[in-house]
């Protein structure tokens, strides 16, 4: 599975904001379940299929969190910018 991945240390009520060019998957995972994503095993995540840009994601809790943009299988490729909007 093809996607594009940041990682960032961020406190609870951040945002995680993202635009994109095309309709694509947004999600930001803990360490464990960015881990369960990438093995291919069932993962909570946060965020979902983005419908519109720019998406804002709220950080649930403090800690590292890891945004994963992807196309859901599709083929192409994404123009894309996140932003942390810290409180």
């Amino acid at each position: 599975m093809q996607f594009i991945h940041a990682e960032e240390y961020l406190n609870q009520g951040d945002t995680v904001r993202v635009a994109l060019d095309k309709q694509a998957n947004v999600r930001i995972f803990d360490g464990i379940n960015f881990s369960n994503f990438r093995n291919g095993r069932q993962a909570k995540y946060y965020g979902g299929r983005a419908l519109k840009s720019p998406i804002d994601i709220i950080v649930p809790y403090t800690g590292t969190w890891h945004v994963v943009i992807d196309l859901g299988g599709a083929r192409g490729t994404i123009r894309h910018s996140i932003q942390y909007l810290k409180r």
